[in-house]
């Protein structure tokens, strides 16, 4: 940092010089988490204009990348943020606020929404599933409940693989409807049979968008989605870059 200020002042520190268009003013301190720990950093304040490190990522952040991914990786499995502070102490980091670890995960955002819209290209999908989830959810200042609409999908090679999830306050037939038209949208072709439990607005949307499938009442309401939201609901629903924030 001391190199850099010394180019933008056009000498070096304390020395005489013709060329010289700025000088030092001081160093503020900040301080810099890293996986070795916190540092305390004394960044090149100038006299004229202002001076901030490139490498030390974008300005105003206080974390280093590889810290940034553990946090955000870390409450994407179910970590709360207040228990994130407890877990980077053991990195050497002297604090971590609810709002810092917030802020880091928010970097999964972007990840989840590639996902929840990327292309539905693997198919046929032969084979579908569909259900939905009754969640807890932290919204406007309380706990309420709403429904995560889930389908799972299997691909041309055999696969399973999560074709859509989104999130409606009830579930109704126009939620269900929307649902499908946006996977048929994606790319959702070649399904031949959709099981699921009797809803009646979900019976009548797959009919409405996949004219040519059959369908079948599911009664163990297919036991595999229910299995996935330890993980997926909190990626795709209720974590950091989820769609609703977690209770």
């Amino acid at each position: 940092m001391g190199a850099e200020a010394d180019a933008l002042c056009g000498a070096g520190y304390g020395e005489r010089s013709t060329e010289r268009t700025n000088s030092r003013n001081g160093y503020p301190h900040r301080q810099f988490d890293t996986r070795a720990g916190s540092l305390d950093l004394a960044i090149p304040k100038l006299r004229q204009g202002s001076y901030f490190p490139d490498w030390l990522l974008e300005r105003r952040k206080r974390a280093e990348r590889a810290l940034t991914t553990v946090v955000a990786t870390c409450y994407l499995l179910g970590v709360s943020t207040r228990r994130m502070d407890k877990l980077v102490e053991t990195l050497g980091v002297t604090s971590l606020s609810k709002s810092q670890v917030s802020v880091m995960a928010k970097e999964l955002d972007a990840a989840v929404e590639a996902f929840r819209t990327r292309p539905l290209d693997a198919g046929p999908y032969t084979f579908v599933a569909a259900d939905a989830l009754v969640l807890k959810v932290r919204e406007g200042g309380r706990v309420v409940n709403v429904h995560a609409l889930i389908a799972v999908g299997v691909n041309k090679e055999g696969y399973h693989e999560i074709l859509g999830i989104d999130v409606t306050t009830v579930e109704d037939g126009a939620g269900w409807l929307t649902f499908w038209r946006s996977l048929t949208a994606r790319g959702l072709s070649g399904v031949k049979l959709v099981t699921s439990d009797a809803h009646t607005g979900l019976v009548a949307a797959i009919g409405a968008t996949l004219p040519g499938a059959a369908w079948r009442r599911c009664r163990t309401h297919y036991a595999d989605v229910r299995i996935m939201p330890i993980w997926v609901v909190s990626a795709l629903v209720v974590g950091p870059g989820g769609l609703l924030k977690s209770a």
